[in-house]
């Protein structure tokens, strides 16, 4: 069987407009995804120093008083911060000004249609929305990151100060120094704060923990 290509029906006003209109998009599609990587890159970026700026006023300033393992564990937040905070950046950079390279210059092809500008820039286009959507999400996971680490200088339990363990006629008693007044000692202690008086004590001394060490009570 052979078979024979026949021409279609002749085109009409309204194909030709939607033809132009294809065209004409095509034509402003990488501009308008140059601008829109552009827009998005300027609005993170400030976003991003406005969490970070945030975050240096607000925060601790000592990573080191948090206690173990929520001081290594904010160390790794900040690093997957960075990491994601570069990728995104580059990727908003790319789908905005285009790889840093000149556009190589294909060899002809024999039998083969020449690449057109406009095909050419299709291409372009949807690399850099493709970059844009990356980057976009790189940066929302930097700014999720920046938050939770900023969130764990806040609200991550401290690492325990010094402890004193101080025995009088009434027992002993153990905890965080506050505060000495009058020969009087004030000790935050599991079960709140109390007032020792020195003048009675019989032993005075640092300890680790106030928590006794197995099998004793």
């Amino acid at each position: 069987m052979t078979w024979r290509a026949a021409p279609g029906p002749a085109g009409t006003p309204a194909d030709l407009m939607a033809a132009r209109r294809g065209r004409r998009l095509l034509h402003e599609e990488l501009p308008r995804v140059r601008a829109a990587a552009l827009a998005w890159r300027n609005g993170l970026g400030a976003l991003l120093l406005g969490l970070i700026g945030f975050g240096l006023l607000k925060g601790r300033t000592d990573v080191g008083a948090l206690a173990s393992p929520y001081a290594p564990l904010v160390g790794v937040l900040l690093l997957c911060a960075l990491l994601c905070g570069t990728a995104g950046g580059i990727l908003l950079l790319r789908a905005a000004h285009g790889r840093p390279a000149a556009s190589p210059v294909p060899a002809p092809v024999p039998g083969a249609l020449p690449v057109g500008p406009v095909a050419a820039g299709h291409a372009e286009a949807l690399r850099a929305a493709r970059a844009l959507t990356r980057g976009v999400a790189a940066t929302l996971g930097c700014a999720a990151l920046l938050t939770a680490a900023v969130a764990l200088t806040w609200y991550g339990p401290a690492k325990e100060g010094p402890r004193v363990a101080v025995t009088t006629p009434a027992g002993t008693f153990c905890g965080e120094p506050r505060s000495t007044s009058g020969g009087r000692l004030r000790l935050r202690t599991e079960s709140g704060e109390v007032t020792v008086d020195l003048s009675s004590a019989v032993t005075l001394r640092a300890v680790d923990s106030c928590t006794p060490p197995p099998g004793r009570s």
